[in-house]
């Protein structure tokens, strides 16, 4: 009888650890899903980022040729 119950309590112990691994296998996939979406947001805010860092030289050249322009006129 001894027996009987340390075996019981063998099973019911296997059986909260399973339990607990498909709990955490279940945690751990949607934490991936969720990191594998924030890098992608992540990415494409570096690419916004370089875009408009690109736009704003080009807009920083403008401003200089027209400098340069009306430095010309002024003489």
């Amino acid at each position: 009888m001894d027996n009987s119950t340390a075996l019981d309590r063998l099973s019911e112990k296997v059986s909260q650890i399973l339990q607990e691994y498909h709990t955490l296998k279940s945690e751990s996939e949607v934490m991936r899903n969720e990191i594998m979406t924030l890098k992608a947001n992540c990415e494409l805010k570096n690419q916004e980022i370089e875009k408009l860092t690109e736009e704003n030289s080009m807009k920083d050249l403008e401003i200089e040729e027209i400098v340069n322009k009306i430095e010309s006129i002024l003489g």
